[in-house]
């Protein structure tokens, strides 16, 4: 139902410019030039640059391909998911840019409306409507004739220019909302790294000896995937380097049976054993074992030793994180071998002065979590909030 004085309108016929990117293949593409914009850069109402992983093509290349460039002011709206319609207004980012073939460019016949249009596009209303016009099933999309049938709201100019004026001022309080919360999320957890960096600083008496001096390690193996005995039903539990994330590791997803272990390397981890993640993207993180598992050939554990405290040792491999990642060598999926996580020198110091340290490193991390929580549950309070303005403006 349409409020006063409102009429709705295909998107098409609202705007005065709109196509899609360009195909540009990995072929194309260049170390610098024009920054090509793609879909991971467009957020729901909010750009994302992205600096990380910029991608360019020369000016040569765009001639050559006949590009469209696009400007500060143009929207862009992601053809895929998550969500499929999500979209965004280009800000000043002093690039030239072009976009990929998987975003459309919109210009609209004016600013507010323009403006109107991405605060209409993160509220529910219009993505159920993106819905009935999404494509495909494994991979889900709008083509841009679909997206130009989109019906959107079009109030007089003047309500336009109301509503972006306060939902502007209301979304930028909300977003002072979640800067402070993520300010103070950050401050917490500077100080727990200082402290983290203090306490493990040498101190007089320390001596450092390799973890292959002290402590049994090994590593853990994979069963033969095409051998489904070695899977279906297993009650073993058995872990992956990318469940290497926490603290504590209480839960694996998956389990392997006995056939699958008696015919692999891989082996039991008893509990508190510390695990260090070898491959990938988690590689050198690490974790504490509370309950008996095995694991794949990616993690590697090192078993408890009645002269170190899990947790001094897991405190240990948090404070040389970095300095072992580093280490990573490999081409697609990177990693640290076995034997450099033995040759790392840790502090062979009394218990007494591992609990000492433990017990402040717990309290500081304890401290973390708890702005974990208030950052979580602010911020889902305020997307929250913005999501109510929304279906107040819209429904």
């Amino acid at each position: 139902m349409s409020k006063q004085g409102w009429t709705y309108k295909k998107l098409g016929e609202v705007v005065r410019f709109m196509a899609d990117g360009d195909w540009i293949e990995s072929k194309d593409q260049s170390k610098n030039g024009i920054r090509l914009i793609q879909t991971g850069n467009i957020g729901n109402g909010i750009f994302k640059l992205k600096e990380d992983k910029a991608h360019f093509i020369t000016e040569e290349t765009m001639s050559r391909l006949g590009c469209t460039e696009i400007f500060e002011g143009d929207c862009l709206v992601s053809r895929l998911p998550e969500p499929v319609g999500r979209a965004c207004i280009i800000p000043s980012t002093g690039h030239r840019m072009i976009t990929a073939v998987d975003c459309s460019i919109i210009r609209f016949k004016n600013e507010y409306l323009s403006r109107f249009f991405i605060y209409y596009t993160q509220c529910s209303k219009y993505l159920n409507c993106v819905n009935d016009y999404i494509t495909g099933t494994t991979r889900k999309r709008i083509s841009r004739k679909n997206l130009e049938k989109i019906p959107i709201p079009v109030p007089p100019l003047e309500e336009q220019e109301r509503i972006v004026e306060r939902l502007d001022a209301a979304f930028a309080k909300i977003d002072e909302l979640k800067a402070n919360a993520e300010q103070e999320l950050a401050d917490a957890r500077a100080l727990f790294n200082a402290s983290l960096n203090e306490a493990m600083q040498p101190k007089k008496g320390w001596e450092k000896k390799p973890i292959c001096e002290i402590f049994k390690t090994y590593s853990g193996g994979t069963p033969i995937k095409s051998n489904k005995s070695y899977y279906e039903n297993g009650n073993i539990p058995w872990i992956r380097s990318g469940e290497v994330c926490k603290r504590f590791i209480t839960e694996c997803e998956l389990f392997i049976t006995e056939d699958g272990l008696k015919n692999s390397s891989a082996k039991f981890y008893p509990i508190d054993t510390v695990l260090v993640a070898m491959y990938g993207a988690t590689a050198a993180q690490v974790g504490i074992l509370k309950f008996p598992a095995t694991s794949n050939q990616a993690v590697c554990g090192i078993l408890p030793n009645n002269n170190f405290l899990p947790d001094f040792v897991y405190f240990w491999f948090k404070h040389i994180e970095k300095q072992l990642a580093s280490q990573a060598q490999g081409g697609a999926q990177p990693n640290i071998s076995q034997e450099k996580i033995k040759k790392v020198l840790i502090p062979f110091i009394p218990i007494a002065e591992q609990e000492a340290i433990v017990e402040r490193l717990d309290k500081l991390s304890a401290q973390v979590r708890e702005m974990e929580e208030i950052h979580k549950q602010t911020i889902a309070e305020c997307d929250a909030l913005k999501q109510a303005l929304l279906r107040e403006t819209f429904e």
